[in-house]
């Protein structure tokens, strides 16, 4: 059905319009960051942006007035139910056939709309993901993890290829879906992270197709400190092996590597007291190339040595977190939502 649509829509496609779903959690200020984003956007493609703020004690509401007189804005107040759940909700009320769908704690580029419009009209897919990208102005903590999360040389990696990569696993900071595909499968289940993931696992179910918009990327803030980095990766490896229980066509062994790799590297610190070196110096080049690309692409040495620690959090928080939750789901056999009832909204 799906493969059907997608044939006819070259023939006689409806005009896109787009509808922008921004969830928002006490973020004021990153909500008046990325509208003011919106308004610098160029050419004269109409769209509308949809904020609806997930039982907030601190609103955005007094920001988005400030911006109604230039943006088309249409602003939900709900209780809190979760990023996914609230997208569902936006989505619902949006007026528009193609829904972009944003974290609010990113910057959009100028000609962010008119590369996404111009690639879905030349070839439309019914979902796509867009990359994320460090701005000049961001911080060396962010620039260091937004290394560690997007770099060819880590978990990262996933999101490069090219413009054409089909099969891509878009991510929910930066996400497109057609009205058609989100009435087919309901939208966002209620496992938080994992949400976008589930969502292009059933897509891929239902036979619809999905690719990487290589120059529709965003400026990924990622307000974060170390403390909640880790937080967030250990949280990505323990959904991922709830994410194969349930598409068990999704399972791949590079979801073990950082498992591995944290393995490895306390192997390899035992074998130093056998004089055993030739491990420790595969890291250590491992660790060098990190330190030289990330230093090369953000022109600053200083976040080079920070991507050192933001790659090992990455690995370890990650790796822990996925054999956790590998062995608790075997042990204890039960449904995923009683065994790990913080990686679920209710």
């Amino acid at each position: 059905m799906a493969f059907l649509y997608t044939i006819l829509t070259f023939v006689d496609m409806e005009p896109l319009r787009y509808s922008f779903i921004i969830p928002v959690y006490n973020r004021p200020k990153e909500i008046e960051e990325l509208l003011e984003s919106f308004s610098k956007l160029k050419g004269s493609i109409s769209f509308e942006i949809v904020i609806v703020e997930d039982g907030s004690t601190q609103t955005s509401e007094h920001v988005i007035s400030d911006y109604n007189d230039k943006l088309n804005i249409s602003y939900f107040f709900k209780k809190n139910s979760g990023p996914g759940d609230s997208r569902n909700y936006g989505m619902k009320y949006a007026k528009g056939n193609y829904y972009i769908i944003l974290d609010s704690d990113v910057i959009l580029p100028e000609n962010y709309l008119i590369e996404t419009d111009n690639f879905l009209n030349n070839k439309f897919y019914h979902c796509f993901g867009g990359p994320d990208a460090a701005h000049s102005t961001f911080s060396n903590l962010q620039k260091s993890i937004n290394f560690a999360m997007t770099s060819f040389i880590t978990t990262g990696g996933i999101r490069g290829g090219s413009e054409a990569l089909e099969d891509f696993q878009p991510r929910s900071f930066n996400m497109g879906l057609s009205k058609e595909a989100f009435i087919a499968t309901g939208g966002f289940g209620k496992v938080h992270p994992g949400e976008d993931p589930d969502l292009v696992l059933r897509l891929k179910a239902l036979n619809y197709k999905t690719t990487l918009l290589k120059n529709a990327y965003v400026y990924h803030k990622r307000r974060i400190s170390w403390r909640k980095f880790y937080k967030q990766v250990n949280k990505f490896g323990q959904v991922r092996p709830i994410l194969n229980k349930w598409h068990p066509s999704s399972k791949k062994i590079t979801y073990w590597f950082p498992t591995i790799f944290t393995l490895g590297i306390l192997l390899s610190t035992l074998l130093l007291f056998l004089h055993i070196y030739i491990p420790i110096y595969v890291y250590g080049f491992y660790f060098l190339l990190v330190l030289i690309l990330s230093t090369v692409s953000n022109k600053n040495i200083w976040v080079g040595f920070q991507s050192l620690l933001a790659v090992c959090v990455q690995f370890f928080g990650y790796g822990y977190g996925f054999l956790i939750s590998t062995i608790k789901l075997k042990v204890l056999k039960g449904k995923p939502e009683k065994i790990f009832p913080k990686l679920f909204f209710k």
